[in-house]
């Protein structure tokens, strides 16, 4: 049966689902030929995604016009890299220079940023605190490269959660100063602090959902306005 098990999930992912499974609800339901990770009391379906939303895709289409969906996805806000021998002892311990955002789930998003518009789903982002616990090189593979451990992502703490309910949540996102003239994705990933690939994730998403429109070129750059 499709879907993640309880013998398959990673640490970070138990440790959200625990963080959110409430009184009366279920764990790890079959439902149309899936496995749900949490169905609430209200019916609401929950499911905790720590990687890509692809995989996701079958699922939802089989079971969001029947049912309201929560996809619960946890981003690194900040991120310890914690490295064990082969006996589980720590060696060492630094805290990692790169931060995430809830910006960072649109670089999930775009693989149905559509969605996001469908009146039973909702999207939560969770920005995390994690330790990610790599052990020692696993060898060589066969072309003598070293295998590098790919290791666990633990929970440790929870910096904020923002819910994406449809179009106007994720518009918000946006700083006001750019909704009064058109603007470049660069100038978009300068106003969100992000990297310009992000910025461009973000502004498919949001003409994907109607926030942004077309509004011409300046010089070779494409102009986005709000809609």
């Amino acid at each position: 049966m499709p879907g993640i098990g309880v013998l398959r999930e990673g640490p970070l992912h138990a440790a959200v689902k625990d963080l959110y499974a409430c009184p009366g609800d279920r764990a790890e339901v079959p439902m149309g030929g899936y496995v749900i990770d949490l169905v609430r009391a209200d019916g609401e379906l929950v499911e905790i995604q720590t990687g890509g939303f692809a995989p996701l895709g079958p699922k939802l289409d089989a079971l969001l016009d029947g049912h309201r969906m929560r996809v619960v996805h946890p981003v690194a806000g900040v991120r310890r890299i914690v490295r064990v021998d082969e006996h589980g002892e720590v060696l060492s311990v630094r805290r990692s220079p790169r931060r995430g955002a809830v910006l960072d789930v649109f670089d999930r998003l775009v693989s149905f940023p559509s969605l996001l518009a469908h009146p039973n789903f909702t999207l939560e982002v969770v920005l995390c605190e994690e330790d990610h616990v790599r052990g020692p090189q696993a060898g060589r593979s066969r072309s003598g490269r070293r295998r590098r451990d790919p290791g666990q992502r633990r929970l440790t703490g929870v910096l904020e959660r923002v819910e994406l309910a449809g179009p106007e949540d994720a518009a918000a996102l946006v700083p006001e100063a750019l909704r009064a003239a058109p603007f470049t994705t660069r100038e978009l990933g300068a106003a969100l602090g992000c990297p310009l690939v992000l910025a461009q994730r973000v502004a498919y998403c949001l003409h994907a959902l109607d926030v942004l429109a077309d509004a011409g070129k300046r010089g070779r750059a494409p102009l986005h306005r709000f809609a």
